[in-house]
């Protein structure tokens, strides 16, 4: 391929993902903004989503074991939503017995791998990404739910803009190629940078936070630090099972994973941090 086609190939998948992103802002300000039934349909619809592309991945997305995947999740959310999430447990409980059963009956149909991590995106996909929906929740909710985004694909910006500048040790080679130890610095400090910002403009609207200003950079940097852990683990598991994108939803991002995977880690770091220490 000669270089000018290699720049119009860079160019037209650079487009492609913009407005791919400029799209899911949009369609993100257009169920978070009014949040309660709208955020918590479509939060099914993405978990949902995500669980099955987890599942292809490891071979159970059509099968019995991925269906009792899918109504755990589907039980998860209704317990949330009917402020019964203190059943999460016993449902945690249930459908890993539940699991057990169907390897075990099932046998040699599914093996224990299959078992774990049908299990396990329960909990990955399911429960770690409700929390955007409970932070919506909050009685500052509307506010406070964009410093997941401020974490993770803020984070994202600020950490890949400082690698390309100054990067040149590598995070996790193993992993993720690309990413480097000074992107990673960058992205921390990128997301305080923008949490104090955004405490800023938004201050004023706040009625629980004390010191929004304080709070919000210290949500953004330790958000920002879990979020890239995400990242990487996403990455991780796309490698040990050869895959190159979780799915192809997105243009030029690939599937709900690809693009949420830093968003299911910094969900529920953003919700603790916010309801219980500031």
């Amino acid at each position: 391929m000669s270089t000018t086609n290699k720049n119009e190939s860079k160019l037209s998948s650079f487009l492609t993902r913009l407005m791919s992103s400029v799209i899911i802002v949009i369609v993100a300000l257009g169920v978070i903004i009014p949040g309660k039934d709208i955020l918590f349909g479509a939060m099914i619809v993405i978990s949902l989503i995500g669980i099955y592309e987890l599942y292809k991945v490891i071979g159970v997305e059509r099968s019995l074991l991925g269906i009792v995947g899918y109504a755990a999740d589907i039980c998860w959310f209704v317990l949330i939503r009917t402020g019964y999430a203190y059943l999460g447990m016993m449902l945690l409980m249930a459908s890993i017995m539940i699991i057990m059963a169907v390897y075990v009956f099932s046998t040699p149909k599914y093996n224990d791998s299959q078992a774990a991590m049908t299990f396990f995106g329960i909990v990955y996909v399911g429960i770690m990404l409700s929390y955007v929906y409970q932070t919506r929740s909050l009685s500052d909710g509307l506010w406070i739910v964009w410093l997941i985004f401020v974490g993770s694909w803020g984070s994202d910006t600020c950490a890949y803009c400082t690698g390309i500048l100054i990067g040149k040790h590598k995070l996790a080679p193993k992993v993720s190629p690309g990413k480097s130890i000074e992107g990673s610095v960058g992205g921390v400090i990128g997301a305080a940078i923008l949490g104090v910002i955004y405490a800023l403009i938004v201050k004023d609207k706040l009625n629980e936070v004390a010191n929004p200003i304080v709070a919000f950079a210290v949500i953004g940097a330790a958000s920002s630090v879990i979020s890239q852990i995400g990242d990487l683990a996403a990455s991780a598991v796309k490698r040990n099972h050869e895959v190159k994108d979780y799915g192809h939803l997105i243009p030029g991002h690939g599937g709900i994973l690809d693009r949420f995977d830093s968003v299911i880690f910094t969900a529920p770091i953003v919700f603790f941090l916010a309801n219980y220490i500031f």
